[in-house]
Parts: C-alpha cells; sequence; structure tokens
C-alpha cells in the first residue's frame, strides 16, 4: 500500500520514511502544499499522513481538497494539539488526528486502523496452512483452530503482516510492553515464542525462523 506523507521536517520525513518501509508500505513525500496537490494528481494513494504547518500553506485546504476528490483516509501529523485545531481536522472529515511527537508504534496502529475501517487492509493473514483472521481473532492450521494468549497472537499477527521480514527480539519485546502492560523480559519472550511454536507445530522451526542473534522471521 502506498501512503503520501506531507511534511517538510526533513528529519520527521527521513524517520517515517524508515519505520513505514519496514512496516511494508511505499511513500511518496511532498514538502509543500504545490507538491501534495502534484502528487495526488498522478499518485494512487491508500493514505494520506498530512502536516498542518506547511511553507506555502496548511492541512486543512490540503484535507478538503483530498475529501473533496476522493475517499481517501487522511491522518493529521502535527504539533498544533489545541481544541480548535483538532475540531477543524476531524470535521473536514480526517481520519485521525496525532500529536507530535508521537509513538512509533502507536502511529502504525492507527495507520493501519485507518485503513481497515476504509476497507484497504485486509483482515484476513496466510503464512503456508497458517490462516489469521483479524476480524473473528480467530487463528487456524489447516482444519484446525489453535487457541493463542493475547501475547502470543499479538507477535504471530505482527509477524504474519509482514512475512520473510526479520523482528529483534527488542521489535517484539516492544510490542508486547504495549498490549500487557507490565515489565516483558527476554526471558518471558523465549517461553512464549516456544509455546506459540508448539501449538502452530513447529517444534522444527521451520515456519517461524529464528535468525541467531537478531530475532525471528516468518516464513511464506
Amino acid at each position: 500500500m502506498k501512503i503520501m506523507l506531507v511534511e517538510d521536517n526533513e528529519a520527521i520525513i527521513m524517520g517515517l520514511e524508515y519505520l513505514l518501509s519496514q512496516e511494508g508500505f511505499q511513500v511518496v513525500t511532498a514538502r509543500t502544499a504545490v507538491q501534495a496537490e502534484g502528487l495526488m494528481k498522478k499518485e494512487d494513494c491508500d493514505l494520506v499522513l498530512l502536516d498542518i504547518a506547511l511553507p506555502d500553506g496548511d492541512g486543512f485546504a490540503i484535507c478538503r481538497q483530498i475529501k473533496e476528490k476522493a475517499q481517501i483516509p487522511v491522518i493529521f501529523l502535527t504539533a498544533r494539539e489545541e481544541e480548535a485545531d483538532v475540531v477543524r481536522g476531524l470535521d473536514l472529515g480526517a481520519d485521525d488526528y496525532v500529536i507530535k511527537p508521537f509513538r512509533n508504534r502507536e502511529l502504525v496502529s492507527r495507520i493501519k486502523g485507518a485503513l481497515r475501517r476504509n476497507g484497504k487492509g485486509s483482515a484476513i493473514l496466510r503464512c503456508g496452512d497458517i490462516v489469521l483472521d483479524a476480524g473473528t481473532g480467530k487463528v487456524k492450521r489447516g482444519d484446525v483452530e489453535i487457541s493463542l494468549t493475547r501475547l502470543e497472537y499479538k507477535i504471530l499477527s505482527n509477524m504474519m503482516s509482514c512475512p520473510g521480514k526479520l523482528f529483534t527480539r527488542d521489535r517484539i519485546l516492544e510490542d508486547i510492553w504495549d498490549i500487557s502492560g507490565n515489565f516483558v523480559n527476554d526471558n518471558t519472550l523465549s517461553v512464549t515464542m516456544k509455546r506459540l511454536r508448539e501449538k502452530l507445530g513447529d517444534s522444527e522451526g521451520t515456519v517461524i525462523r529464528t535468525v541467531r542473534g537478531m530475532g525471528y522471521r516468518m516464513e511464506r
């Protein structure tokens, strides 16, 4: 899926291009309102990340133009946190309003949520004969339904969303912390991965590969 990033801060652009590419998104960038208008005419984007304060205009006008022409989800990504700005952005049809500084994992979650609500994100994930239905929360391997804990489900869902990608242990620990609300140590991750593999019938580690000294990779 393709995301258009409208932002004039070079550091934020570089950070988001890396973050979103790691999540499997293609990113096109506009640094001004004029560039954003040009990209919208030639690029078929699935979502727009939009700053408000731009060198030659503001994001509110761009959002209005986008919503008049297409049903593309828009997320404001801005340092302006005044209630009036938030209300104005949402009234213009924005799908979300994220205030800088933002947390990377939370932003990615909001992006995926906006895509799903607009019918652009698949609720069914498949890797080999493993199927995860995000709509019902069910996981099956073949015809057998597998019961997972919240932590196991979260890990599997993230890895199945990007098959073939390396997930470092630090990255997985960060995601686990997000949903448990408690400190999770490295040993807990090892135990959780072992149990997840057992439930998937992956005792040989051919479905979830261990990349020694780095992390894990979900096979396609």
